[in-house]
């Protein structure tokens, strides 16, 4: 049995068996995580069950027939059934080691530009084998309004942003903060001036959950689809960018990992980018 939790503890459930893992690369998953990929573990119905917090759960149809579950407090991507049976889990929720590893990359066609896959794991470039199901196409984003900014929004589109500075620096973030908050294996967020980031539509539809006790830390989401989006931090005079919100290939690759002694168990990264046991220096 392994316990999850968004990163409020509002929504908690328990995994009775965990039956395996994949790492999906599409273009919905990264935007709903706000992350370079989702790693999602499959559950079979019988063996899920809510234990709290069930009245905290938003929905959002992200393609016919496929929701996006949220926590309506924090913003966690959270469990939700299958089309074909059974519970998708993300696998950022588990509180403990399930016991499995991820054993495929699927939807690798559609990988982040700045991420790289650097495992030996297998893949696909859309859905397995035996999966007969359409691969959607989102929309292309609007003409940025200011020339060479990047664009970026949530999986829904009533947030859209653009990034007028490049990035001061890009990380890969293990702590057990971000891996709640984004419910995936690592956040990988770029930074620019406050200045840097200008929101085109829907900056009334991000929500800010701040973390009780920390200094710092706060997770910004979409009120509508829960999906990761840009904040500010005015205190610090930065703004910080979910990566997998972007639109655009920014042209520049992640410099470091850090908080990688609270990396999550299931999860090897095996790319040559520094490292470091918790902040950067």
């Amino acid at each position: 049995m392994t316990e999850g939790t968004c990163l409020c503890g509002t929504v908690r459930f328990v995994a009775d068996e965990v039956r395996d893992m994949a790492h999906c690369h599409c273009s919905m998953c990264r935007k709903h995580h706000g992350a370079p990929f989702a790693t999602m573990a499959r559950v079979a119905a019988e063996a899920f069950r809510w234990t709290a917090g069930e009245e905290a759960i938003r929905h959002c149809e992200s393609s016919p027939g496929f929701r996006r579950s949220f926590c309506g407090v924090c913003g966690s991507s959270l469990p939700d059934r299958s089309p074909s049976g059974g519970w998708f889990v993300p696998a950022g929720l588990f509180a403990a080691d399930p016991g499995v590893r991820p054993v495929v990359h699927i939807f690798r066609a559609h990988r982040a530009p700045w991420h790289t896959i650097a495992d030996e794991l297998p893949g696909f470039d859309a859905w397995p084998p035996r999966r007969d199901r359409p691969v959607i196409e989102r929309p292309p984003p609007a003409d940025p309004v200011e020339s060479g900014a990047l664009r970026g929004s949530c999986l829904c589109g009533a947030i859209a942003y653009e990034v007028t500075e490049p990035f001061m620096r890009v990380h890969n973030c293990h702590c057990s903060r971000c891996r709640r908050a984004r419910a995936a294996a690592h956040t990988t967020n770029g930074f620019t001036s406050v200045d840097g980031l200008r929101f085109v539509r829907g900056e009334d539809l991000a929500v800010t959950w701040r973390l009780p006790g920390a200094r710092f830390f706060a997770h910004a989401f979409c009120r509508v689809c829960g999906s990761g989006v840009p904040r500010r931090d005015p205190d610090r005079g930065i703004a910080l960018i979910p990566m997998g919100s972007l639109d655009d290939d920014p042209g520049r690759r992640v410099d470091r990992h850090i908080f990688v002694g609270s990396r999550a168990p299931w999860y090897d990264f095996e790319d040559d980018l520094p490292t470091f046991e918790e902040a950067a220096p």
